[in-house]
């Protein structure tokens, strides 16, 4: 299987990220360090003092080469890739599973408030960040606590619309202040920085069909829940834009690797081997992540 979907255009700089992200499973290979050097070249102004924020689909929860187990955080997340890759000479990555927007200024438990690692010689954040806030977790298993009464129909949707509104998306629209919030203070903290909002990639069918037996939502609700993502993402583009950072889209360039596309995925689903983290990025989909980040640093320097 190809290590990104066809939709992602491969700009020179990015098939050697991809080349690169691989080195720490096969250390001191040649080709491995002449594509790194090749990325570097690339984008060492941007990336040079690389500061990396957000929650588990940052973090890496899941996948091997833990450098933070507190955090769920993994030397193969796609931050890591990125600051590999290009070479970066300080590289601060305070990405934890579980994070809100909250502990980006309170602490996480025994984690100091992730803003703190910014400064204003910062030359590049990444931030991936919102989903715990409209409760992820808890929607997955509200949603797999319906679908046992209904499989056939949309039970999770008709419970979060039970007040006559859509509660997900009315949790999103509280959200996005935050958002702005978020993106004000980290111009504040490192105005010479490059800001980018990393957005989510696809769960769920693009076609709405479901996959019950290793996604175990009633089949009436895919289609709903993909449209939450999609809401979601949607927010945080226009957060982004109204900001003036960057938003990398990861969703449309990952439609058809979701959690229902067996060994094409690069979401892992609902139901996986223990020590794998359900509904997020395998390894395959970091790499996808750092090589669409790594595509929109390479544009700023055409």
């Amino acid at each position: 299987m190809a290590l990104t979907p066809r939709s992602v255009r491969r700009t020179t700089a990015t098939a050697a990220l991809l080349a690169a992200s691989v080195s720490p499973l096969l250390p001191g290979t040649g080709a491995a360090a002449s594509t790194a050097s090749t990325a570097s070249a690339a984008g060492s102004a941007v990336t040079a003092r690389y500061v990396a924020l957000g929650d588990s689909y940052a973090s890496g929860a899941g996948l091997p080469e833990p450098t933070d187990p507190a955090c769920s955080r993994s030397g193969l997340n796609y931050p890591s890739v990125l600051a590999r890759s290009y070479g970066s000479r300080s590289f601060k990555d305070v990405t934890c599973g579980g994070a809100t927007t909250r502990d980006l200024w309170h602490r996480q438990g025994a984690k100091a408030p992730q803003l703190r690692a910014l400064s204003r010689n910062t030359t590049l954040v990444t931030v991936t960040m919102g989903g715990n806030d409209i409760g992820f977790s808890s929607i997955i298993g509200t949603c797999l606590s319906a679908a046992r009464s209904d499989p056939a129909g949309s039970p999770c949707q008709a419970q979060y619309a039970k007040s006559g509104h859509d509660e997900l998306a009315r949790r999103i629209r509280a959200l996005s202040p935050r958002i702005t919030a978020m993106l004000a203070d980290v111009r504040r903290r490192s105005p010479r920085a490059t800001v980018m909002l990393v957005g989510y990639p696809a769960l769920l069918p693009e076609s709405g069909a479901a996959c019950p037996s290793v996604v175990p939502f009633a089949k009436g609700d895919f289609p709903y829940l993909r449209d939450t993502v999609k809401r979601l993402n949607g927010m945080l583009r226009q957060q982004a834009r109204r900001s003036g950072a960057l938003y990398v889209d990861t969703y449309t360039p990952t439609i058809g690797h979701d959690m229902c596309a067996g060994d094409a995925r690069f979401v892992e689903p609902l139901v996986v081997p223990a020590g794998v983290a359900p509904a997020h990025p395998n390894q395959q989909g970091q790499r996808v992540m750092a090589s669409l980040v790594a595509e929109r640093i390479d544009r700023l320097r055409r």
